[in-house]
């Protein structure tokens, strides 16, 4: 990969000029770079940081390139540029802008999305002609070439551009876009690709992957304005702190930093917590009512849309948000960007940071709450990172089964009117991508015997025989098949989402149907910033009314148990032993050093080559704490792991609790552990096998293979209307699994469950390392009088799990005042 040089200048359109000039905007060099790079028929990747003017460097470079190559700028030309966005969200706001800057530089381009949200009349006339530059997402894009007349419909296109690249890199729709573009590519071999992000570190690699090997012309951005990331430090700081707190208790301090601000976006990390968090804004200051809003993807679009406007036109004082708004749309009157709790990653930090400013030379302003005592030390970890530069890497996937499964029967489907398309060009093809350039022999024979005629176990099943192969051709003569394909394409999975709706009519958003199936009529949550009280549930809809009493639940979605990053952890554990060593030069460490010389005085900070272990013997037995900072996942699979191998050495039972900093293993047998015994049972030897003995891996596999049975085509959700449970598809997935491992032990797509388990639920690869470091760290075994402040939020984690109510909580707070006494005593015992 090379970098962009400027040596040699591209001439611009004067058009292009012009309206850059009409706005006092200055052209940057890396933009022209960018359109340099078309006019050469290069592909490439543009990194630079949020409100630099990527989007302009990918789309006027396009643009540019079109204008010097048309015959007749006066005709509306077919298909030329296809605009992929990881979000239907993002899809209005930037067909809004691309269309907008076409009209002004006097183009006759059609320019139009594609997505879900899109009417069926519209999708109807595209399939007949796609506009001049057409905005939709992987998922469209792949329904598109499941059509016959795909090959037309791309046949002119020039340039895809992919926005917002590190968002789908390291995921199956990253993993469906790669095949999607090797299609493309093949019906356009002159096909330019670029992709557009703002925070990644491995560029090389995700350019690799873009292109599918192809040489990538690497663009950087101008150099941001420092980011200036600071934390609000509580009036009072525990020094016993426990997760699990929104952060509400530091509400009038945010306050105060609102007043100070226009327009803030405040990110929580999770839908339940912003939820609370627009409640306690309202409850502190009822008369902004009407300038706080909610912003979450399980609202309604056009209450989305309501709120998106309502920002750009700087009537709201705060928008409290997730990751809905983390990426893509403008919004240039925001000045202030708040984050309540830990960041978990550099990468996502800096991501929502570029929220605020959002122009050139205008810096970056964050300010970050935390919800508990601990997080101020992530704060400051996450700063340095991103001072230094440090960001996450986005892993591509590789050779995942259920993928490639469906992109057969896609390209098969696509090419039913021609007679097929032949195996062996298809073959080629698909190892044209990255994810797919090593498919061996044996796998691609599977998985066209899969397709064909539902591998070794389900061959007597019609239903599984959803590809025909004739003379080499595949194809899909069944219509009921393809009708059912092209309704259930995609990677996306979870829960069956329920609609959430007034009962005199109006819809509020979707909840997931497992939690809408714990309520019965009469119970109150809160919603859409709302008390709602539930009055009846049919098929898929909740229907609701407003609510006054106060006793209410929270909704729960997938996707809360969020995990530091690799990159934070390292620097959580420098810090940790600066202040081993008595430095304290982060105001949040200075913040919290009264914790921290506790922790230090009944047990250690551990050093960068050491392991911390903790023996403390309480009236619930002996726990055994274990801190390798490898976050809360891995830590899941390491704590299992451990005390599996422990309880082989001792006849023990141990409990457990993890989070991101490490584990907890509780038993009542009066075992002692040599460090000989913790070497063993913190060994990366049979680690693989000894994880799926000791865990209930059956199970989990069979969870993991919903989602890849989905993918794959072998359950079907169904119809629109009559669309099955999320209880009912697990259930016909648990049917199809158990067959499988009865009948087809070797089948391929049982084997990806077990990969996926292990690298998605436990973090396998995370793990592993953490092994290998420990092999090389010396164990501290260190034996405090009492639960340390390090320890304490492992104690809270488990109690909260085993104990039901709100007793835990009277529980952890008696708990929090005896060791407060005894910090409080200079000897600390």
């Amino acid at each position: 990969m090379s970098e962009a040089l400027a040596a040699q200048p591209c001439p611009v359109d004067p058009r292009i000029e012009r309206w850059f000039a009409d706005r006092d905007w200055q052209i940057f060099d890396f933009q022209r770079e960018a359109w340099a790079a078309q006019r050469r028929g290069e592909s490439g990747l543009i990194h630079a940081p949020t409100g630099t003017g990527k989007t302009l460097a990918a789309w006027f470079g396009a643009v540019n390139d079109w204008l010097a190559r048309a015959d007749d700028e006066a005709a509306t030309p077919g298909l030329t540029v296809l605009w992929i966005t990881p979000l239907r969200a993002l899809a209005a706001d930037t067909t809004q802008h691309l269309a907008a800057s076409a009209a002004e530089l006097g183009l006759n381009w059609t320019v139009e999305r594609r997505t879900g949200d899109t009417k069926s009349h519209v999708k109807t006339r595209q399939r007949k002609k796609l506009p001049s530059a057409l905005v939709t997402t992987p998922e469209s894009l792949n329904l598109l070439l499941s059509y016959a007349n795909h090959e037309q419909m791309f046949a002119g296109l020039q340039c895809v551009v992919v926005d917002e690249w590190h968002e789908l890199l390291s995921t199956k729709r990253g993993v469906a876009l790669e095949l999607g573009l090797s299609r493309l590519r093949a019906i356009s071999p002159g096909l330019r690709t670029w992709g557009v992000s703002a925070t990644l570190a491995n560029l090389d690699e995700a350019g690799d992957v873009l292109t599918g090997g192809q040489h990538v012309t690497r663009i950087r951005g101008v150099v941001p304005s420092a980011t200036e990331i600071t934390a609000l430090i509580p009036p009072t700081i525990e020094r016993f702190p426990w997760a699990g707190h929104m952060g509400t208790q530091m509400v009038e301090p945010v306050i105060a930093a609102l007043e100070q601000a226009q327009t803030t976006l405040l990110f929580t990390n999770t839908r339940s917590q912003a939820e609370l968090w627009h409640q306690a804004l309202i409850r502190a200051r009822p008369d902004w009512l009407d300038k706080i809003a909610l912003h979450h993807g399980s609202l309604d679009r056009e209450l989305r849309d309501t709120v998106e406007a309502m920002i750009a036109d700087g009537r709201l004082a705060c928008v409290v948000a997730t990751s809905s708004l983390d990426l893509g749309v403008d919004f240039s009157p925001v000045d202030q960007v708040i984050q309540v709790g830990s960041p978990k990653g550099v990468a996502r930090l800096l991501q929502r940071a570029g929220r605020s400013g959002h122009r050139p030379g205008v810096p970056s302003r964050i300010l970050c709450v935390p919800t508990h005592a601990f997080e101020l030390v992530e704060i400051a970890a996450a700063r340095r990172k991103a001072e230094a530069g440090e960001l996450e890497a986005r892993r591509p996937l590789i050779g995942a089964i259920d993928v490639l499964a469906q992109h057969i029967v896609t390209r098969a489907l696509g090419s039913t009117g021609e007679g097929g398309v032949a195996s062996d060009a298809l073959r080629a093809e698909i190892r044209s991508s990255h994810a797919y350039r090593d498919l061996t022999d044996e796998e691609w024979q599977w998985t066209l015997d899969f397709v064909t005629r539902g591998g070794a176990a389900l061959s007597a099943y019609p239903e599984f025989r959803r590809v025909d192969l004739v003379d080499g051709k595949l194809a899909v003569n069944d219509k009921r098949i393809a009708r059912r394909h092209r309704m259930t394409m995609g990677t996306i999975t979870s829960d069956a989402a329920m609609r959430v709706q007034w009962v005199k009519g109006g819809r509020l958003g979707t909840v997931e149907e497992r939690f809408i199936a714990q309520l019965k009529p009469g119970d109150v949550f809160l919603f859409s910033g709302r008390l709602l009280e539930l009055v009846r549930v049919k098929e898929l809809t909740a229907y609701v009314k407003s609510a006054t009493r106060k006793n209410r639940q929270v909704p729960r979605w997938a996707g809360g148990r969020m995990a530091i990053s690799g990159t934070l952890a390292d620097a959580i554990r420098d810090l940790l032993e600066a202040a081993r060593d008595d430095r304290y030069d982060e105001p949040e460490l200075a913040a919290i050093r009264d914790l921290l010389e506790v922790q230090k005085r009944w047990s250690a900070l551990p050093a960068s080559d050491e392991l911390l272990v903790e023996h403390v013997t309480s009236r619930e037995g002996r726990h055994w704490f274990f801190y390798p900072f490898a976050g809360r996942l891995a830590h899941e699979g390491l704590s299992a792991l451990v005390a599996w191998r422990l309880a082989r050495m001792h006849k023990a039972t141990f409990r457990f609790s993890v989070n991101d900093y490490g584990f907890e293993l509780v038993t009542r047998s009066k075992v002692d552990f040599t460090e000989a015994e913790l070497r063993a049972a913190l060994s990366e030897d049979h680690l693989v096998d000894d994880l799926l003995t000791c865990l209930n891996a059956s199970e989990l596999a069979k969870h993991a293979f919903r989602d890849i049975a989905r993918i794959a085509g072998l359950v079907f959700p169904g119809y629109p209307g009559t669309s099955k449970s999320a209880r009912q598809i697990q259930a016909s997935s648990g049917l199809v699994y158990d067959v499988l491992v009865r009948y087809d032990a070797g089948n391929r797509l049982l084997g990806q469950a077990k990969r996926e388990v292990l690298e998605r639920e436990l973090e396998i690869g995370r793990l592993r390392s953490a092994l290998q470091q420990i092999a090389t760290q010396s164990i501290r075994l260190a034996e405090p009088p009492r639960l340390t402040p390090l320890g304490f939020p492992l104690w809270v984690e488990r109690v909260a799990s085993q104990v039901t109510g709100e007793s835990w909580r009277d529980r952890v707070a008696r708990m929090t005042v005896q060791l407060e006494k005894a910090a409080d005593k200079k000897s600390g015992r």
